[in-house]
């Protein structure tokens, strides 16, 4: 049986004691240390660190004509513009053409200007223009009026942080990190149809008094007050005979 002794050899085990200390002081030493510092850099919850506000801000619809005209699905676009004038909007509706670019704009206006008259607007639309910054690009007519919005307060992009955290030890409390969850919220604000409804309920329909006074009188007089749904089933052989 092969046997294997370090006590013939004192140099070896003096190191290997050596070593043994050593490891046993970078233990000890390690305890008590603090990896990771106990209170969060920011929220940890994203609603907090990209918070959607209501403002008073611009409302814009880009329009882009084809062939110099309105076509059906511009013009329900418009019709949408202006629901949302009547509903969030004040002041005037300023139709904005491009600079420059005459060609076909008076009719355009004309048309957008029907469209928002046939929609409850008297009055409230005037007429102006913009630079072009690109003339190769496509140049919308845009609509703009001042109303009640709802916008991600905060900037999208912001990287404070590296993510892996590998020269601190900010990463190994595993917290979300900053940018996470800002798009969601940005779409959530720009897809909002009544930026209200972020910040309070709408109020209840009034109860229906034939439904409940018909459920009344079933319970009063024994019968099950529940709707009573008729359903007919058809076998699928039986499906238009033979």
């Amino acid at each position: 049986m092969l046997k294997l002794s370090i006590s013939r050899k004192p140099g070896i085990a003096s190191a290997l004691a050596l070593l043994c200390v050593a490891l046993s002081g970078l233990c000890l030493s390690g305890c008590g240390v603090e990896y990771a510092s106990p209170e969060p850099v920011y929220p940890n919850d994203y609603h907090e660190r990209h918070p959607i506000a209501l403002v008073h801000a611009p409302n814009t619809l880009d329009v882009f004509p084809v062939r110099g005209r309105i076509d059906a699905q511009s013009a329900a676009k418009i019709r949408s513009f202006a629901q949302r004038y009547r509903s969030l909007g004040s002041g005037p509706v300023a139709i904005l053409t491009p600079a420059g670019r005459h060609d076909g704009n008076a009719e355009v206006v004309n048309a957008i200007r029907s469209v928002l008259y046939a929609n409850g607007l008297r009055g409230n639309v005037a007429v102006g223009s913009y630079p072009i910054t690109d003339p190769l690009t496509a140049s919308p007519v845009v609509l703009t009026f001042q109303g009640l919005k709802a916008v991600e307060i905060s900037r999208c992009g912001q990287w404070p942080r590296d993510l892996d955290s590998a020269d601190s030890i900010q990463g190994w409390k595993n917290e979300p990190y900053w940018n996470y969850g800002c798009a969601t919220q940005s779409i959530l604000a720009a897809q909002v149809d009544d930026p209200r409804d972020l910040v309070q309920s709408r109020a209840s329909s009034p109860p229906d008094e034939d439904m409940r006074l018909r459920a009344i009188g079933n319970v009063r007089s024994g019968q099950d007050p529940g709707t009573n749904w008729k359903t007919t089933t058809t076998t699928i052989g039986t499906v238009g005979g033979g």
